[in-house]
Formats: C-alpha cells, sequence, structure tokens
C-alpha cells in the first residue's frame, strides 16, 4: 500500500461516532472522497496560512476543519497541509461534526502552518409548506443523535427565561414546524444586528433575555433561535463555518466581495423537525440583510427583506462551507478556557492563549477560490 492509499484507508477507517485523535503527517492528511461530486456542486479551495508572532516556549495551533462527515450539502474532497517544525495530529467528535487540526511547535521554533482544502457543496432546500398548517406533521419519536441536540449547554441554556421566553413565543403551536416558525419570526422582528460586536459574538442568550438587548451577530441571533426553540422541544443546534463565494441571489451582503475571506465566519443553525429531518435555517441572516444591504436599516416589509425571511427558513445558499456544530469546546493540550465555540483559529503559548482577533500577537489569512474545472 502507498503512502496516498494509506492515508486514504485512515480516513475511511475513523470511528462513526465519539471522539478520535489521529497522526497527521505534516504533508498532507489525504483525499476523503471516492469521486468528484458531479452536477449542482460547486468546489471551492480553501487555504488557511497562520502565523503565531510573539511565540513564548511551546506553543500550539488548533485549526477548524471542514465537517467531520460528508452531508447532502457538504463534501471535503481534499486536504493537505505545511506544518515545518511542529508535529500536528487530528482530533474528531463525529457527533458534533468536529474536526480541529492540532500542531504543537517546540520552543525556539517560529510557528506556522499552511492548510489547503477543497471543499464541494451544493445549495440545500427543504420544501416546509405543505406542513406549516398541519398537525400530522410528525413522527412518533426523534432519533438519539437528534434528541443530543435538546441539551443545554454553557451559554444556550433551556430553562428559566429561556424555557419562559420560548413558552410565550410558541402558545397555541401545534407542530415542530409551527413552534420553529413562531420563533423564527420573534428573532427576525424584534432582534437587532449588532456592528460593534467583536468577530460573531460569543453567543450567550441568558444576558441578553434578562437585559432585553436582543443586538449582536450571527453567534448571538443565531444562538438565541436555537436556545429558544429547544426549550420549547425541537431538536436545534448551531453550524459554524465560513463564507467562502459572492452569493448569486439578490442579497449581496449574504456572499463574500473578493477572495480574503479570513473576516468571513458565520453561524448558521439547523432544526430537526419531525417528518422533515434536519433543515436548515438562518434569521441572523435576515437581520444583516435589514442592516447591510443598501440604503442600509431596510424596512421588514421591503421586497429584499421579505424574500430572504422566506429563503431563510428553510434553505441555505451554499457559497458557505460547515466546519462543525460543537459548543463548549474543550481544545486539545490546551491549559486555557473551553471554547463557546470553534469558528475561529486558535493559538497558545506558555504565557496563556492569544487572540484570534488580534493581528499583533496572533496573524492568519483565509483565501478562497471556486474551481471552475471540479476534476483539477
Amino acid at each position: 500500500m502507498d503512502r496516498r492509499d494509506f492515508l486514504r484507508a485512515v480516513a475511511m477507517a475513523a470511528p462513526a461516532f465519539g471522539i478520535a485523535t489521529r497522526s497527521v503527517e505534516a504533508e498532507s492528511y489525504g483525499d476523503l472522497t471516492s469521486k468528484t461530486p458531479g452536477s449542482g456542486w460547486r468546489t471551492y479551495e480553501v487555504v488557511t496560512s497562520v502565523r503565531v508572532l510573539r511565540p513564548s516556549g511551546r506553543t500550539h495551533v488548533w485549526l477548524p476543519q471542514p465537517l467531520a462527515q460528508n452531508t447532502e450539502f457538504q463534501r471535503t474532497l481534499s486536504s493537505s497541509l505545511q506544518c515545518e517544525g511542529g508535529k500536528t495530529f487530528l482530533h474528531e467528535d463525529a457527533r458534533t461534526g468536529l474536526k480541529i487540526l492540532c500542531a504543537s511547535f517546540p520552543s525556539g521554533a517560529a510557528p506556522a502552518i499552511t492548510t489547503v482544502q477543497r471543499v464541494a457543496t451544493r445549495d440545500w432546500s427543504v420544501d416546509l409548506n405543505a406542513a406549516v398548517e398541519s398537525s400530522t406533521a410528525r413522527l412518533p419519536s426523534v432519533p438519539a443523535d437528534a434528541a443530543s441536540f435538546l441539551r443545554p449547554t454553557t451559554y444556550v441554556p433551556t430553562d428559566g427565561i429561556v424555557k419562559a421566553t420560548s413558552e410565550k413565543i410558541t402558545a397555541g403551536a401545534r407542530t415542530d414546524v409551527e413552534k420553529t416558525r413562531a420563533v423564527y419570526e420573534w428573532i427576525v422582528k424584534n432582534t437587532y444586528r449588532k456592528p460593534a460586536v467583536r468577530g460573531c459574538g460569543v453567543g450567550d442568550i441568558r444576558p441578553m433575555l434578562e437585559t432585553g438587548d436582543l443586538g449582536g451577530k450571527c453567534a448571538d441571533l443565531n444562538g438565541l433561535f436555537v436556545g429558544l426553540v429547544k426549550a420549547s422541544g425541537v431538536p436545534a443546534r448551531d453550524v459554524y463555518g465560513l463564507r467562502v463565494g459572492r452569493s448569486d441571489l439578490e442579497c449581496s451582503s449574504l456572499g463574500t466581495s473578493s477572495g480574503d475571506v479570513s473576516k468571513a465566519q458565520h453561524c448558521r443553525a439547523e432544526v430537526y423537525l419531525s417528518g422533515f429531518g434536519w433543515v436548515p435555517m438562518d434569521p441572523a441572516d435576515v437581520r444583516k440583510v435589514i442592516l447591510e444591504e443598501p440604503p442600509g436599516d431596510l424596512s421588514l416589509t421591503g421586497i429584499k427583506v421579505e424574500s430572504a425571511r422566506h429563503r431563510l427558513f428553510g434553505s441555505w445558499e451554499m457559497n458557505w462551507i460547515a466546519y462543525n456544530y460543537a459548543q463548549d469546546v474543550s481544545l486539545p493540550g490546551s491549559s486555557g478556557p473551553t471554547l463557546p465555540f470553534l469558528m475561529y483559529p486558535q493559538a497558545e503559548t506558555e504565557l496563556g492563549r492569544l487572540d484570534c482577533l488580534d493581528p499583533e500577537s496572533f496573524r492568519y489569512s483565509i483565501t478562497s477560490r471556486e474551481l471552475t474545472d471540479e476534476s483539477s
């Protein structure tokens, strides 16, 4: 067996459930699918380069990778890396789709790592119109892998004010679809996008409800959506990822404007609806359209807003790649705090965790390009 076949075999042998850690060779960690997707799929090449500018002692770097499993909307075609002077391994948790490329560098090294990934995506839509007014769109039970996403997390609890608010919003709703629609519309009407929030926000939803300040970025607004849906008894999860291409729809704010996607991280949401399975949602992007589409501060009843409001209840435009569904993330080998989620590159020296949004101590770039020839 040659080296390439060996790496492919290792990837295919990864466990279906649970957490796994495995070594990675410095040059490549293999082609992860047996064939290139066909019609309807777009392929993006994403290059991530990280440098720790002020290393101190032993240095660690953690990079979120595309979803650990292929889905109907995303497939990882290949991944490769360069990491001179460092050791790398992959950490995976199949339940949350979490895959982390972990690198460690000895004292005195100049920590730097570059990964190249090719990911195929296709737009994903679920038709819910027939079930909105139906009380029969239910299954007798929810599968265990979906039911696990009813659990509360540190920043997305489902008790107290979250539960009370959810009960008020969903009062009178008969089905999972109706409950979810009620929460979705409440988020669109009552929250707002707050530009001053760093990055994508933290997603700490209890203080939002306690203070009545319902402003934030995507991790905050979609986190609140997910928490309220879960509190109603419907499984839901945040999906953390990265915008990688321009939008082909009428809202340019929902895509990238260049190949530099270093600051294009974006959190979406999925809800498990009885009779349908996992369904894509993104109320936070409706608020983004309201704030950012010209001329700005659009009306809820405007054409663009109404279009986005309708479309983002049950569909995603896949100019975006998904990383994982994980919350309360402990980075392998880290002495630092647990993260609310993993969507940005992370680094740590013996002096502590570096600010992933601070270019003075931790510099990274992420670029994306769409490949017109998927076989290339």
